[in-house]
């Protein structure tokens, strides 16, 4: 008698643990927020279980209620998805998850995740970060605070360049590629950027159907893609009158992302691929005027 009664209380007290971490999760997946997120940051992750910044995004979020987090699942092989559902019973009311359900590559994770952050959320500052944190979500919520005081810009994007007084660790032992593609893309993009492939990105949210309704050509050079569809759009001057370069305080170099012999071939053939998509290959004639871009990349 005595053996059935304490195992009724295990079962019961079991299923009544089960039951209140299924209502936790389920109020998170279904949570509808009252309040309004100002800023949004998608967060690609791919096989990020072991390495995930668990704490580091838990604390931005709890003490930043206007930022929404929106962390997309690429298609992980491990339990990323398991753990980004679990960070979002921590703060339900500004971090959601996006899964997707297959691979498709850090441009395409970006891509589904601001196009639904846009389609579900009335932010009106969208941008993008790493996950592996080499630019801060601190430092991402500087720039757009950065930003609202230049509201003529359309988009704000990080740079990593190396100054007095910032902390930017990079490896120089990939210097001589680096210079030679970064040529390359200021020849391409026109403009003088210091650092188009920085991690850290932001954007007027009018810009985002614009910019992200489509597939990208290249899965890691969306980010030059991104300026030449701007580009593409309205005019070969809008990167100058139109978008910020915000020199960082904090970068760190993660893990390996030294450039390999076959990126070096490879990446400048994917460059002038772009290119000739982007700029030699005829297009329909905009129906734009250079007025009229200037009034949309102004207006929000």
């Amino acid at each position: 008698m005595a053996h059935t009664i304490q195992y009724t209380m295990k079962t019961t007290y079991s299923e009544s643990a089960q039951k209140g971490i299924d209502q936790l999760l389920h109020s998170a997946l279904n949570y509808s927020p009252a309040i309004q997120h100002q800023y949004a940051i998608v967060v690609p992750c791919y096989n990020e279980e072991k390495r995930f910044a668990y704490n580091a995004f838990k604390d931005f979020a709890q003490k930043h209620p206007e930022v929404l987090l929106c962390l997309v699942n690429d298609g992980s092989k491990d339990k990323t998805l398991a753990v980004l559902r679990g960070i979002q019973t921590e703060s339900p009311n500004n971090i959601v998850v996006y899964d997707m359900p297959q691979n498709g590559g850090k441009s395409e994770a970006v891509r589904q995740g601001v196009l639904f952050v846009h389609k579900n959320y009335d932010s009106k500052l969208i941008g993008f970060l790493d996950a592996d944190l080499a630019t801060t979500p601190e430092e991402w919520l500087q720039m757009a605070n950065y930003k609202e005081n230049y509201p003529k810009y359309g988009a704000i994007v990080g740079s990593r360049i190396q100054r007095l007084g910032a902390e930017i660790n990079r490896d120089d032992s990939r210097s001589l590629a680096s210079t030679v593609i970064k040529k390359i893309i200021k020849t391409i993009l026109k403009a003088n950027f210091q650092d188009t492939q920085c991690g850290a990105k932001i954007f007027q949210r009018n810009l985002i159907p614009f910019l992200f309704k489509n597939q990208f050509q290249t899965p890691w050079l969306f980010d030059v893609e991104i300026f030449l569809r701007l580009q593409k759009k309205f005019g070969k001057t809008t990167l100058q009158r139109g978008v910020l370069e915000y020199p960082l305080l904090h970068w760190s170099e993660i893990g390996d992302s030294r450039l390999k012999l076959k990126d070096t071939i490879k990446i400048p053939i994917q460059l002038l691929g772009l290119y000739y998509h982007y700029q030699m290959k005829k297009q329909p004639k905009n129906i734009l005027s250079n007025k009229n871009a200037k009034l949309v990349l102004q207006h929000y």
